[in-house]
């Protein structure tokens, strides 16, 4: 399995590469990971260092996907040390929270430039490698991209961007084969959110409001990832799976009464 991971330097991202490499590996195959961050860093290096220990090859890549230029370099750069590539994880992202009114145009252009135009730049030029093995795709949107979520500034939107991306790549790329899904993580704990979550209220109040009452791991986000890009899911493509522990199936749940024919 050769494997180029965006955002792979921590939270989700860096599980994702741990888990491709076990799972390629309990299937008697050689994990290759390019494991990309923004630059370069200690916790980069920790996730290289982790893959390698598992028996598995692993490589560090830096840019910063807001530069149209940087995508198809990564990208070239896994190729020529694993000679192909087999999965896409597009998982990098950024937030910054404001009233959509309120969000300046630099903060909607790097939120674009980074979520969607980054993704879709690493897709464009993982595409002639993907078909060469036939391999798959996926991308990390969020339930934010599913439903609309106020005073998330150019998040949700961006991310909605996202899916559709993911899903009109999906119809496009079937004929060559290539599978491509969406991951929709809920409520989860990554390096953005970890300063939210110190606030014990505000901890306390979001697992109160998810069915399975606790806030995700990025290895919850990361086993579904694997899936979607590993040969379980050969017959799956276009597909978008929110991991959020029931939280957004639950909104009628919060509605007060219910109605009855019999009263």
């Amino acid at each position: 399995m050769r494997a180029l991971v965006s955002g792979g330097t921590s939270g989700i991202g860096a599980a994702t590469c741990l888990r491709i490499a076990e799972a390629a590996l309990a299937r008697g195959e050689q994990p290759m990971i390019a494991v990309c961050g923004n630059e370069s860093n200690s916790s980069q290096e920790q996730v290289v260092r982790s893959i390698q220990s598992l028996g598995g090859t692993a490589i560090a890549l830096a840019g910063d996907l807001g530069d149209p230029e940087v995508p198809s370099k990564l990208v070239a750069a896994a190729v020529a040390e694993f000679g192909g590539l087999d999965a896409l994880v597009a998982n990098a992202g950024i937030a910054s929270p404001g009233a959509i009114c309120d969000v300046s145009i630099e903060d909607w252009d790097d939120m674009f430039s980074v979520n969607l135009r980054g993704a879709w730049l690493l897709a464009k030029a993982s595409h002639p490698h993907l078909r060469d093995s036939r391999g798959s795709a996926c991308f990390t949107s969020s339930m934010s991209g599913q439903l609309p979520h106020a005073g998330s500034g150019a998040y949700s939107p961006s991310k909605a961007a996202l899916t559709m991306l993911a899903q009109t790549l999906a119809l496009e790329w079937a004929p060559d084969g290539i599978r491509v899904n969406v991951v929709s993580p809920g409520m989860t704990h990554t390096r953005m959110t970890e300063k939210m979550y110190e606030d014990p209220q505000i901890k306390k109040a979001r697992e109160d409001i998810i069915p399975l009452s606790r806030i995700g791991d990025p290895k919850d986000i990361a086993n579904v990832i694997e899936f979607l890009v590993g040969p379980l899911s050969g017959y799956v493509t276009g597909q978008d799976i929110c991991v959020d522990g029931g939280f957004s199936k639950s909104i009628l749940s919060h509605i007060p009464g219910r109605p009855s024919s019999k009263s």
